[in-house]
């Protein structure tokens, strides 16, 4: 059984931040590119921040670059997503994602409906 199971969301006041965990089971991370991807109530779902299997490149949307961080633990098979100086544009469902053909940029950037594996979300809410 594959599983994402996402945790960490929480209300944060502008400029705080927060990091999501992204803990995985049934499979190694190290096989499969993995993503962070963001739904905000009525508007699609977008790309935030992706890893490759090996972990060697990243991607990042234009709007969280140098504000957010994506990362891993090997030993914990479990990805992060820092974020900070949060604004209240980040308020939204977070998703962690996981598929072992997808590139990184194809998967930050591309069509994400057929993606392997998928969490059931985190809510973030930024405001003060």
């Amino acid at each position: 059984q594959l599983q994402l199971v996402e945790s960490g969301g929480g209300l944060v006041q502008p400029g705080g931040s927060l990091r999501l965990s992204c803990a995985a089971s049934g499979f190694s991370l190290e096989f499969y590119a993995m993503g962070w991807f963001r739904q905000a109530p009525g508007k699609e779902r977008e790309g935030v921040a992706c890893m490759s299997a090996s972990g060697g490149s990243t991607n990042y949307a234009d709007s969280v670059k140098d504000r957010f961080t994506i990362s891993r633990d090997i030993a914990k098979n479990t990805v992060y997503l820092q974020m900070n100086s949060l604004k209240p544009e980040d308020t939204a469902v977070y998703y962690c994602a996981a598929d072992t053909i997808t590139t990184v940029q194809e998967m930050c950037h591309g069509d994400s409906r057929y993606l392997e594996v998928w969490g059931r979300g985190t809510s973030v809410t930024v405001f003060s």
